[in-house]
């Protein structure tokens, strides 16, 4: 039988020192406050802002996908644009999601009983509904990290590792996500745990994130200019990831969602979420943003996040339309979520773990 004591890992000073980022207001009243911590690095990794408590390990749920696609193609992996896009993926499941992840496992001669990782109905609400009203049900192929998993069985299958228990984080497609996830964050892992779909998940920081999407961001900056044909020998496996997601920002989401949207917006950006309100942005020159939501409302995301990126000096007007909502009553605007003054004040070279 549980104790109904807190173990210490619970209790109060134990817990991350998270500051109020975002807040829904009804007529004037706040009615919603949501807690989290945040930071923005310059280039040279530096921080501009940061509020919180960024320092806190946490862990990144998706938004590791890109890392781990870095990976894949550091071990050989070698697909077109839109489906290493997927690859990086928490796709909605689309017909093209769920072809593009078909067309993965089958230039590998591979199935969908290779997939390894959980089942569950399409993540787009449109996407899901389809499914249902057309006799769906929940698969793997569905599942939103369909992609990541065909090429994680992909990767196995050019290097003539088992394909069989890819999710082992002994498996040497894990050893070498693990390696590649501590050189792209400049930090070993705090912890190891078991994201939703299966894959081994490691507990970071947010500057350890952010330091790995600046870096990504870069490398594809650094590699635009490059001849379209050329592949990820020739452009490296960072840059590679980040031109794909940028090309195809709706094979990284879907139409309607606002990672897809930001990308579109934001020339040179290279943007993922992750599940219990985790965001992450990197920028052409090299600069970041990390958001971990405490309470891991997925609304508060990118309020919190178009706000770091003013503090980067972003003209954050074209975010205008995913960096609030509107609060309704009966039909009509009442309030608005958007973020608080969190960043009133910048440190660009204070620690990171300076609350604001």
């Amino acid at each position: 039988m549980l104790s109904p004591a807190l173990s210490p890992a619970l209790s109060a000073a134990a817990l991350p020192q998270h500051t109020p980022l975002v807040a829904a207001t009804r007529d004037g009243m706040v009615e919603s406050i949501h807690y989290g911590s945040a930071i923005a690095l310059d280039a040279d990794g530096t921080t501009v802002a940061a509020a919180g408590d960024p320092l806190a390990p946490f862990y990144p749920r998706s938004s590791l996908k890109p890392l781990q696609a870095v990976a894949m193609v550091r071990a050989g992996l070698e697909l077109p644009t839109e489906l290493l896009a997927l690859a990086a993926a928490s796709h909605s499941g689309s017909a093209k999601h769920r072809q593009g992840a078909l067309r993965i496992l089958e230039l590998h001669g591979l199935s969908v009983s290779d997939f390894e990782n959980s089942r569950d109905l399409p993540y787009g609400p449109g996407e899901r509904e389809e499914w249902l009203r057309n006799g769906g049900r929940s698969t793997q192929l569905t599942q939103n990290c369909s992609g990541k998993h065909a090429a994680m069985a992909a990767t196995c299958a050019i290097n003539g590792w088992p394909v069989k228990g890819y999710l082992d984080p002994s498996h040497p497609l894990q050893r070498l996500v693990a390696t590649t996830v501590t050189e792209l964050t400049g930090e070993e892992p705090l912890a190891l745990s078991t994201d939703g779909c299966g894959t081994p998940l490691y507990a970071l920081t947010l500057p350890g994130m952010a330091r790995a999407f600046g870096a990504i961001a870069r490398a594809a900056a650094d590699s635009s200019g490059r001849n379209d044909d050329d592949g990820p020998a020739q452009l490296g496996a960072e840059a590679a990831v980040g031109l794909a997601m940028q090309q195809h920002p709706d094979m990284v989401a879907g139409e309607g969602r606002d990672v897809t949207e930001l990308m579109r917006l934001l020339p040179g950006a290279v943007a993922k979420d992750g599940f219990e309100g985790v965001q992450l942005v990197g920028l052409a020159d090299g600069r970041s943003a990390a958001v971990k939501i405490s309470d891991g409302g997925d609304r508060a995301r990118m309020p919190a996040t178009v706000k770091l990126l003013e503090a980067l000096g972003v003209d954050t007007a074209p975010l205008a339309g995913i960096g609030t909502a509107p609060v309704l009553g009966g039909g009509h605007h009442v309030g608005l979520l958007q973020a608080t003054d969190f960043l009133t004040h910048t440190f660009p070279s204070a620690p990171v773990n300076e609350a604001l």
